[in-house]
């Protein structure tokens, strides 16, 4: 479930359009590809906080003003059209103070309860994200709102998103880690009925699924946000060209750097990103 702007884009936007999508590190790309094939004749900037990574460990007012501050950089800086704020924790806590701050349109993304609840036969569902997030009264209140019906297990996964991270870095975790960590989704009640249904709600998480898929106990249907994020960025912007050239490489901007190797450069531009600047901004710097 794709979150909204506070109202219909109300400024005139370029024929081209420019969208902006951030992430705290590199979850966000599973949120590029899909909203670059949805409007394959926008201009794109991908924006890595990592100098901050991971979000979950900073205080909640730290995360606030850290958000704020790098995207009145990121938007002095580029100019967008739309942001998309790929990251389930920037969105939750953040997405109402930069609505306020800035007139540019944001697009958040939320943990997917509500198709999990739709695609569920067994009405056992688990929601599988960082501990920050499970821990937010924000996700409980989508489960109570949307998945009151259904036996729903959070599973905090403290290490996901750095392995996710580590896979696009070269560095692949092995088998037994990865399945460490996805295990406690797996749950089957006493009458018998089991988990069909998993929410990734870390956009890190899809940067892993052929994983997941292969390491599953049994077959689930694992519901990754970013087609409802794409959809709601076209609603916002129009389908565009559909008949335009591919998609011109996408601009890089990192707030840190220190973990941009020679093999993930190559998995960077193997998804897209084509040039890659760094743009220093350390965490201290409010």
């Amino acid at each position: 479930m794709a979150g909204a702007t506070t109202g219909a884009v109300a400024r005139k936007l370029a024929p081209t359009p420019t969208i902006l999508v951030f992430d705290s590190g590199l979850g966000g790309l599973t949120v590029l590809e899909q909203v670059r094939r949805a409007r394959p004749d926008a201009a794109y900037v991908y924006a890595a906080d990592d100098a901050a990574f991971p979000y979950g460990r900073l205080s909640e007012p730290v995360l606030v003003e850290r958000v704020l501050t790098v995207m009145d950089r990121l938007i002095s800086l580029h100019a967008p059209d739309l942001v998309v704020v790929a990251c389930n924790t920037a969105s939750t806590l953040v997405l109402p103070a930069l609505r306020q701050r800035f007139v540019t349109p944001f697009v958040g993304v939320v943990p997917p309860i509500k198709p999990a609840a739709e695609a569920t036969r067994s009405r056992v569902v688990s929601l599988l994200a960082t501990p920050g997030t499970v821990a937010r009264a924000y996700t409980h209140e989508l489960v109570e709102t949307y998945a009151s019906a259904c036996a729903v297990t959070l599973v905090g996964a403290p290490n996901l998103a750095g392995f996710a991270e580590a896979e696009l870095a070269g560095s692949p975790v092995d088998d037994a880690a990865l399945a460490r960590e996805i295990a406690p989704c797996f749950v089957t009640l006493e009458d018998g009925r089991r988990t069909d249904v998993v929410c990734l709600a870390c956009t890190h998480y899809p940067l892993l699924l052929p994983r997941f898929q292969a390491l599953a106990p049994w077959p689930v249907t694992w519901i990754d946000p970013a087609p409802a994020i794409a959809r709601r960025v076209m609603q916002l912007l129009g389908p565009g060209d559909r008949n335009a050239p591919d998609a011109a490489p996408v601009f890089g901007a990192f707030t840190g750097g220190a973990g941009l190797t020679a093999p993930l450069r190559r998995s960077l531009a193997a998804r897209g990103v084509g040039g890659i600047a760094v743009e220093a901004m350390p965490l201290g710097l409010q």
